[in-house]
């Protein structure tokens, strides 16, 4: 892109042709306060006004996020009157918001209070009626409050550049305007996926996860046998919530809070994704073997399993039968371990920390029940967990490096940790098809061609002399063309890796919040490389780990030859397997 010249505050800079004033302002070293913090095309609409300043051939202030910069333009952020006027804009829209920043899910990480904090604003500067509230927490994942909703536009952007869906958008017109699903309905009345994407770029506490925290101290102080188990995109992002940089480990210091805040057991969701594998593999072999339906499309990611009965129900039987790896984990826990330890399974409570928003949703399904009990009683999400271990005192920092439980399901292959990045579950299967098939494992290990961030990622591949073809996509926006071709009769391919959230789990509603305001990285492009950084902590664990391949997980072949069978057994199929059904009432 061609450089063109320019000034701010009168000292010469060269920029990009046609970025943004606020691009330019932040690659030359200065922080116009916006809520565009997260400045990936979710919030262009200038509307909010916060990023006002003066530049030349404009006339009067522009808002900085949308206009463009050109030859030989003067920009001016901290005039008087480009000063005042962001004050006000600020000033204006704390005038019809709750202010309850106490009891907010969002204090200490609400970018309303962060710019009110740099422009000076000013409260009650504005007093009169405000527009009327809609609280809708009936969905099991997200809450919406719209007395804290300041119109930025940015949950509405995400959900469509994400996934293509319009489920978010602008309710009535003028003064009465409020952001929400059609008609104002409820989230769990829409045909929302819960995945939670519009909370990770909500800047205040208008959407957040529905805390199910009190289950847990309730579950605790009834003595429950709680165990809790954690997916293996936690361990990359966790520390985020304690000052370390993105791309931080924390797998052994997240192990030892978890052992300080009260569980009887701490297990690793990467068994249950072993378990998976092995389920999901067979089951893949099974239908190439057997003339069953294909392409198979994975089923770990109920965003993408809400979506599928939304939009895509006369597909379903193209979708896995396995349950999600922590809801396998769930069953597993509610009957082998149970029974090894003589346990009334009423007795035990499950609770997964998980990425995810939508496993909220998820443990509340009925088919993932078994006479009234549920595999999964509770889901905390990252940020939850981080606010447990706030609450408890616990200097996370500080802690050593502790290990899982290893007691019947304590051990984890490589390949389960990858399960947290787009492209992991299907490398993680062709580790153990290419054994399964081969007789011998795969000697390079890795499978390059599903890794990376591309929409669609393809490859093909000869296995024991049946030719593979595969897909890996992430975000529904991307699914939908691979969807539409299995719809249309012309898909090429036998295996197909659907990840609800863009990146993955690493990316999930539920990881920390990512605004460079709160975060103390030096890198100055942290939000173009999160997601690189939180999956090279997963990869980079993968490595290190000695066992790499599903198969070869010990525990996992004790839990077959004791307890299963065989995977794609009868038991397995009651324990482990699932269906799933059209939520035609939802397309409206």
């Amino acid at each position: 892109m061609a450089l063109i010249n320019i000034k701010i505050e009168g000292r010469p800079y060269q920029v990009e042709d046609g970025i943004t004033i606020l691009e330019a302002a932040r690659k030359c070293g200065y922080e116009i306060p916006s809520l565009c913090s997260f400045n990936h095309g979710e919030c262009n609409r200038g509307s909010c006004r916060v990023c006002l300043v003066e530049a030349t051939g404009a006339r009067g202030l522009v808002a900085s996020c949308v206009y463009p910069v050109n030859e030989g333009m003067e920009i001016t952020i901290s005039s008087p009157k480009a000063s005042a006027a962001r004050r006000t804009s600020v000033e204006l829209l704390l005038s019809n918001h709750s202010m309850k920043c106490q009891q907010c899910v969002k204090n200490g990480k609400c970018e309303l209070l962060h710019v009110a904090k740099l422009t000076g604003a000013r409260e009650d500067m504005f007093i009169g009626e405000k527009t009327p509230t809609t609280f809708d927490n009936l969905s099991p994942s997200i809450v919406r409050d719209t007395s804290k909703c300041i119109l930025c536009g940015r949950c509405v952007a995400r959900c469509q550049n994400a996934h293509g869906n319009g489920v978010l958008g602008f309710e009535n017109r003028g003064f009465a305007t409020i952001v929400g699903p059609a008609g104002n309905k409820s989230f769990i009345n829409s045909p929302c996926i819960m995945c939670g994407q519009c909370v990770s770029v909500c800047p205040t506490g208008a959407l957040t996860a529905k805390s199910e925290i009190d289950l847990v101290d309730a579950a605790i102080a009834a003595g429950k046998h709680v165990i809790v188990q954690t997916a293996p995109a936690v361990r990359a992002a966790l520390g985020e919530e304690f000052g370390m940089k993105i791309g931080t480990p924390v797998t052994g210091k997240m192990v030892a809070a978890l052992k300080r805040l009260g569980f009887t057991k701490v297990y690793d969701t990467n068994f249950g994704a072993d378990l998976t594998i092995m389920e999901e593999a067979n089951e893949l072999l099974n239908r190439v073997k057997n003339g069953g339906t294909l392409p198979m499309i994975t089923s770990c990611s109920p965003g993408w399993i809400n979506y599928a009965e939304t939009y895509y129900s006369d597909l379903l039987e193209h979708v896995s039968s396995c349950k999600s790896p922590h809801e396998m984990q769930g069953a597993i826990i509610k009957t082998y371990y149970a029974e090894k330890n003589g346990i009334d399974p009423k007795d035990i409570f499950v609770v997964s920390i998980m990425p995810c928003t939508a496993k909220k949703f998820e443990k509340e399904r009925p088919q993932l029940q078994r006479n009234g009990i549920k595999d999964v009683d509770a889901v905390l999400t990252t940020r939850e967990l981080g606010d447990l271990i706030k609450r408890a005192g616990i200097r996370f920092c500080d802690l050593p490096d502790e290990e899982f439980d290893q007691d019947i399901m304590g051990e984890y292959s490589g390949a389960a940790v990858i399960f947290g990045v787009t492209g992991g579950v299907m490398e993680a299967a062709l580790r153990t098809a290419y054994f399964a098939l081969e007789g011998k494992e795969y000697e390079a290990i890795k499978f390059e061609a599903v890794r990376g961030f591309e929409g669609i990622k393809e490859a093909s591949l000869t296995l024991g002399g049946v030719e593979i073809n595969i897909a890996v996509a992430h975000g529904m926006k991307n699914a939908k063309v691979l969807l539409d071709d299995i719809r249309a009769g012309k898909s090429k391919y036998t295996f197909i890796e659907i990840m609800g959230c863009p990146g993955g789990c690493i990316n999930g509603g539920g990881q920390p919040y990512v605004r460079p305001c709160f975060l103390p990285n030096e890198d100055a492009d942290i939000l173009d490389t999160y997601r690189e950084k939180r999956a090279a902590a997963l990869y980079s664990e993968d490595e290190r780990n000695v066992l790499r391949q599903s198969h070869n997980n010990t525990q996992i072949q004790q839990l077959y030859k004791e307890f299963l069978g065989e995977p794609n057994s009868h038991k397995a199929h009651e324990l482990l397997h699932t269906t799933y059904a059209g939520r035609p009432a939802f397309k409206d």
